[in-house]
């Protein structure tokens, strides 16, 4: 996520360290090299040019705090700035009716329809009852595949085939809603390769029948600019709440992040950060600002463990740690807990300096490896999982052909299986020996209360 443009900026910024002072003299090659970083990324040039004489007005002749390198001063000012640029704070959906409605807009190909299911499943999370309605006549296949989606997620979509009267659609779908106790309706709209009259107009009409609370452009950030353009045009025709960008898990550059909020002056509230419904979350600006100047976002990685991680569960595996019984069950559960997590791309990217971590760093390889760990685990028979210590030859030859591995792999996963199980044991008796000297334990590893 925005891994050129962060890459870019901290290069800027090592020529920074080791001056005693921030002057225009010695701070004017660095801005130039995150001016040029902002129009790579394809942020607008006005906005660029705008953010950097605001960071340039900060820095200059700023004192150099004991122990703080210049770079460090310049790169919070730099902070503050983008999150201002990217909207300060993260700006909440409005849905006071009932039914609250949301329209979905945008070009064909942004993302509407997956978009649309991704918010149903965030809203159901939050105590709504969505509904979703398959308001593009136009496409084919898109009603049958918001049906799909709504099927994955176990929400209601309501779909009428063949019918091409949109509004028709809209006043059936209110009715629906209200008699089936669902509170918030999200429309997903028609969309064209461009915008033109008769698109809009639909819009247009659609929203004057249904008085939407919301209305979301949805935009591939991989777009730039022309993001900017498409925000502008909707805007005008429909007054936009708000947008979505989708696909922030691509090679996107940023610049459509970095100048939406500044031209049209309306917030990015959701954004996309991949493939699958349970990757969207609200947007907040700050901590996107702080990806983009690779700091990570340890706040949103532990929002995202939180979901994924049930706390009585966790308390569980503890004990079971504590005292040495961890199984290959549990070990393929905290694999699967992980996987739920996300991609290891996106986990590591969260992290301070995960950036720099993820230079050269090839973590497509170790997924594929995770892969096969769970592959060989889940050949097992839940005896052996628990008790690997009675996989002779022969069992070890039919769990390695059960997974297509080789019996070196098998062997290769339980030795280090059993390396971690010895270091568990050692921690667990070394935390009995300090709880019973009154030392506390090992932090981490004590009881929780």
């Amino acid at each position: 996520m925005f891994d050129s443009l962060s890459g870019k900026l901290q290069n800027a910024f090592k020529n920074l360290r080791g001056l005693g002072k921030i002057s225009e003299s010695n701070v004017a090659d660095s801005l130039r090299d995150v001016r040029l970083a902002l129009l790579e990324a394809d942020v607008n040039f006005k906005v660029a040019r705008d953010f950097i004489d605001r960071v340039k007005a900060k820095s200059v002749g700023v004192e150099v705090i004991q122990s703080v390198h210049p770079g460090q001063q310049i790169i919070k000012i730099l902070h503050d700035e983008l999150v201002a640029l990217l909207g300060d704070a993260n700006a909440g959906l409005n849905l006071s009716g009932n039914p609250a409605c949301v329209m979905m807009v945008g070009l064909h190909g942004s993302g509407k329809t997956t978009s649309s299911a991704k918010l149903a499943r965030l809203l159901l999370k939050q105590g709504r009852t969505p509904l979703l309605v398959a308001a593009d006549v136009y496409r084919p296949a898109a009603m049958e595949q918001l049906e799909t989606l709504a099927k994955q997620i176990n929400i209601p979509c309501f779909v009428r085939l063949g019918e091409t009267d949109v509004l028709k659609i809209a006043r059936e779908a209110l009715e629906f809603a209200r008699a089936n106790q669902r509170n918030t309706i999200i429309f997903d709209t028609a969309g064209r390769l461009q915008i033109d009259a008769p698109l809009v107009q639909e819009l247009v009409r659609l929203r004057d029948l249904v008085k939407p609370q919301e209305i979301l452009l949805v935009l591939d950030a991989a777009t730039g600019q022309e993001a900017v353009n498409v925000a502008t045009h909707f805007d005008q025709a429909l007054n936009i709440t708000g947008s979505i960008l989708t696909k922030l898990d691509g090679d996107a550059r940023g610049g459509a992040a970095l100048s939406l909020k500044s031209v049209t002056g309306k917030p990015i509230k959701l954004a996309g950060t991949g493939e699958k419904v349970e990757d969207f979350e609200p947007f907040h600006p700050e901590r996107m600002a702080s990806r983009i100047l690779g700091m990570g976002d340890v706040v949103s990685l532990v929002e995202r463990a939180a979901e994924t991680v049930n706390e009585e569960d966790a308390r569980r595996l503890e004990e079971k740690m504590r005292k040495g019984e961890f199984t290959l069950e549990d070990f393929l559960e905290q694999l699967r807990q992980m996987k739920k997590m996300g991609s290891l791309e996106s986990i590591v990217g969260m992290l301070p300096g995960g950036a720099n971590m993820l230079k050269g760093a090839d973590l497509s390889k170790q997924e594929k490896e995770f892969v096969r760990m769970e592959a060989m685990i889940c050949a097992m028979t839940i005896k052996e999982r628990r008790a690997p210590q009675i996989l002779n030859a022969p069992r070890r030859i039919r769990i390695a052909k059960g997974s297509g591995v080789s019996v070196s792999e098998l062997n290769n996963l339980l030795n280090k299986f059993n390396q971690m199980q010895q270091m568990m044991k050692k921690m667990g008796k070394l935390q009995q020996m300090m709880m019973k000297r009154g030392g506390g334990g090992i932090p981490g590893l004590g009881k929780r209360r």
